[in-house]
C-alpha cells in the first residue's frame, strides 16, 4: 500500500510515519505546507506537486487543506482518508464532492473504541428517551478546535435518534436546561490524547460512557486500516461504522 501523508510533520503525521511498517505500508510520498527544521521525511510542500502512482492519501493536516485535497482527489481519483478534523459547512460540501468521483473515507475519529462508544451512547439514548445527554471532551492544550470532531460525532450518533435534539455548546447565563439540549463542553489542558464521557441522567439514575486514548498511535493505525478498505471500492462516502459494521 504506497500511501501519501498529508500534514507528515505535525504530531499525527509522524505517528503514521513511525508505524508505516507494522501496518504494512510504504510512504510514497510526504506532504506539509509548514516544513520545519526538524521534519521527519522530506516533504512537498503542496499535494499537487506529488508523483504519480500512489494507492491512496492520509490526511492529518488541518481543516483548510480541504479544497487542495479535494481538488486532487478529483483530478487523481485516488482514495483519501480524511481524518482532520474542524471543517466547516463549506469544507464539508468540498469533501461530499469529492466522493463523487473517489472512495472518501471521513472521520471525526479513527478509534475503534469510540466507534463502539457512539454506538451505545445511541442506544442509550434510545432507551432513556427523556434523559439529559451531556458530552465532554478533553485533550491537549495545543488543540486548535473546540469542540472536537469526535464529541460532534457522538453528536450527530445521538441525533440520529433523538430528532429533536439541539446542541448547546458550553453552558452560561441564568435559565434552565432545556429537556432537549445535548451540552457538548471542552478542556484543554496539559498533553491530554484524548478524553470523552458522555453522560446520561433521567432524574433517577445516571449511566456515564467514557473512552480515553493513551497513545496517538491507535488512530494511526485506525487511518492505515481505512486507507487498505477503501482502495478499490467505488466512489462515494466510506465511515468508521461502515468499515466495522457497526450501527
Amino acid at each position: 500500500m504506497k500511501v501519501i501523508i498529508n500534514g507528515a510533520c505535525g504530531r499525527m503525521g509522524r505517528k503514521l510515519i513511525d508505524k508505516l511498517s507494522e501496518n504494512g505500508a510504504e510512504l510514497f510520498a510526504a506532504v506539509d505546507k509548514f516544513v520545519p527544521d526538524d521534519a521527519p521525511v522530506a516533504c512537498f510542500e503542496r499535494l499537487c506537486d506529488c508523483p504519480d502512482g500512489a494507492d491512496v492519501i492520509i490526511d492529518f493536516s488541518v481543516h483548510t487543506c480541504a479544497k487542495d485535497i479535494c481538488d486532487y482527489v478529483r483530478e487523481k481519483k485516488i482514495p483519501v482518508v480524511i481524518a482532520t478534523t474542524g471543517h466547516n459547512g463549506e469544507e464539508l460540501e468540498l469533501i461530499k464532492d469529492a466522493a463523487c468521483f473517489a472512495p472518501v473515507f471521513y472521520a471525526g475519529n479513527m478509534s475503534l473504541g469510540v466507534a463502539l462508544l457512539v454506538g451505545l451512547a445511541k442506544k442509550a439514548a434510545l432507551v432513556m428517551k427523556d434523559a439529559d445527554i451531556e458530552i465532554v471532551e478533553t485533550h491537549h492544550n495545543q488543540k486548535l478546535d473546540a469542540p472536537s470532531g469526535t464529541a460532534l460525532m457522538i453528536a450527530d450518533g445521538i441525533k440520529s435518534v433523538l430528532d429533536e435534539a439541539e446542541y448547546v455548546y458550553g453552558r452560561h447565563g441564568h435559565h434552565k436546561r432545556e429537556k432537549k439540549e445535548i451540552g457538548i463542553h471542552s478542556i484543554r489542558s496539559g498533553n491530554i490524547v484524548g478524553i470523552h464521557e458522555v453522560i446520561i441522567n433521567t432524574g433517577n439514575e445516571s449511566l456515564t460512557l467514557k473512552h480515553e486514548a493513551y497513545d496517538r498511535g491507535l488512530f494511526a493505525d485506525g487511518a492505515f486500516a481505512a486507507a487498505a478498505y477503501i482502495i478499490g471500492k467505488k466512489p462515494g462516502m466510506y465511515d468508521m461504522y461502515g468499515m466495522l459494521s457497526i450501527d
